[in-house]
């Protein structure tokens, strides 16, 4: 007898340990923006794939107190660099992986559902929709799943239905990227606690509007008023949150274009905001224009060479090479804008205007570079091993300046000098967003005359810097010229494909509440 009530004893307080009322909430996800005008290909190998307690680094918010707010049970996210097509062998490998670990951590109040929005893979036309269809059906209709994504993201009604709670960025730069997924967590524990549960209301609303994020930007108008609108209407009583995603461009599938959705337990603000949203969307679509004057390479090298000329300031002059930007889905190695540079005779001399390339692809300079000293010279080919359909990998010669091994994306950088133009060459495709991408490598690029970047919108650390700034319509993957694309399979009409399309349906469709 008193095994027995010691047994029942044990049983009860292991039972009470466990038992404090916390939710059990997973995390999983995985988030790529991919182009399909690219000839790349992206396989897992390009994912940053995290297990279990490593998926908190993925979120700064994620301190002793955050941590204390629910059991959480992250299975597996997988991040990767914007690149090309994903394969669908390498999806189906990392699906099942994640399938199978979620399985794990069953049963789940909720499940924190990580993505950007705009993975495109072989012969799929909504990734994202089937990865949460394949989710729901592992962690069952009670789990509330709240969808946190990239406002260039795009939301299939797949993805509106099998999605409880749903948000976006408001920002572009994504200086809130944070802010929303934790507001996304946020909103999902509160319906869990609260049991409240799942919305009662989803108004999903598409609106056929497709643009580029370089002339969505939320600095500046029309975005800024319109994204602006989003948190007044996420406030009113009985709506939960608010998202305006605008969609990406370089997906050619039905589910892109641009969406507004609103949630909540009050049918009349949730449809009514939601509508208020995508009409005044709708109503300055033609005010939507490049956040920086855009033109071609040759005209921006002519307005470098004025600003030059009149320069009041050390500041340099920034060119987006935009047609082949890594940070919208470009394979990065598009030799076409350094081909020009390099036979533009205003750089050829060592005293000439100094300019920064930042950046091109070269495994085989770097495999030299590495046998190399320091101010030696050095030749090999770069550029052009993925995406060679506008200019052929150039053979590049040049005095190594620096040389730098451990970065993460570049795994080896060296800078190479040609006449007064300096190149960043990588071992593998790497944006250059911060100035310490560029002082690690002995670079200043506060202080150069020309920064040239494959980028599209200047990230803030650059946009700080720049004395003045243009954005060159130049080609790639990423092309900014939408009608050079040849759009197959997005729905039509859309905006601006069909400038004199009629006004489109906006109203709410109330979306199917899964319990």
């Amino acid at each position: 007898m008193k095994k027995l009530l010691l047994f029942i004893v044990i049983v009860f307080s292991f039972y009470s340990c466990n038992n404090d009322d916390k939710p059990r909430i997973g995390i999983s996800g995985l988030g790529i923006e991919s182009s399909t005008f690219s000839p790349a290909r992206t396989t897992e190998k390009e994912f940053n794939i995290k297990y279990d307690e490593a998926i908190f680094s993925n979120y700064s918010f994620f301190n002793d107190d955050y941590l204390d707010k629910a059991h959480w049970l992250p299975s597996m996210t997988g991040k990767a660099m914007p690149g090309g097509i994903v394969t669908k062998e390498a999806y189906e490998l990392m699906v099942t992986d994640l399938i199978e670990r979620t399985k794990k951590t069953l049963p789940l109040d909720g499940l924190f559902f990580d993505i950007h929005g705009a993975m495109n893979v072989e012969g799929m036309v909504d990734p994202e929709g089937d990865l949460i269809k394949r989710i729901r059906d592992v962690v069952g209709n009670k789990t509330i799943i709240s969808t946190s994504m990239d406002l260039h993201g795009n939301v299939s009604e797949k993805l509106a239905i099998y999605s409880d709670l749903i948000t976006c960025y408001r920002m572009a730069p994504h200086e809130d990227a944070m802010e929303s997924k934790q507001r996304a967590l946020d909103n999902l524990i509160e319906r869990i606690e609260s049991n409240k549960g799942k919305p009662k209301h989803k108004a999903w609303i598409p609106v056929p509007i497709l643009l580029p994020g370089e002339q969505t930007s939320t600095r500046v108008e029309p975005g800024k008023s319109l994204y602006s609108k989003v948190s007044l209407v996420a406030d009113r009583e009985g709506v939960i949150d608010a998202a305006i995603w605008i969609g990406y461009a370089w997906g050619d599938a039905p589910r892109n274009h641009a969406v507004v959705m609103a949630v909540g337990d009050n049918k009349k603000n949730v449809t009514e905001g939601a509508e208020e949203l995508a009409e005044h969307f709708w109503d300055v679509r033609g005010e939507f224009d490049f956040v920086a004057p855009t033109t071609t390479l040759k005209t921006s090298l002519s307005k470098a060479f004025e600003y030059l000329n009149n320069r009041i300031t050390e500041k340099p002059f920034i060119i987006s090479d935009m047609g082949d930007n890594p940070t919208a889905g470009g394979a990065g190695d598009v030799t076409w804008t350094l081909n020009k540079l390099l036979n533009r005779p205003e750089f050829r001399n060592e005293n000439g205007p100094e300019l920064i390339y930042a950046s091109i692809p070269g495994p085989d300079l770097i495999n030299n570079a590495i046998k190399t000293k320091i101010g030696d010279y050095v030749e090999g080919y770069v550029g052009a091993i993925v995406d060679d359909r506008y200019s052929p990998p150039i053979k590049l010669r040049g005095k190594l300046i620096s040389i730098k091994s451990g970065d993460m994306n570049a795994e080896v950088e060296a800078v190479i000098q040609v006449g007064s133009i300096k190149v960043i060459v990588t071992k593998k495709r790497k944006p250059y967003h911060y100035l310490s991408d560029f002082t690690d490598l002995t670079l200043e690029p506060s202080k150069t005359d020309i920064l040239v970047v494959k980028i599209g919108y200047l990230v803030p650390e650059l946009y700080d810097v720049r004395g003045d700034w243009i954005m060159a319509l130049t080609p790639g993957g990423v092309d900014q010229d939408l009608y050079r694309l040849g759009y197959k399979n997005i729905k039509r009409p859309m905006y601006p494909l069909d400038k004199d399309m009629s006004t489109p349906d906006l109203s709410s469709r109330l979306i199917q509440v899964i319990n």
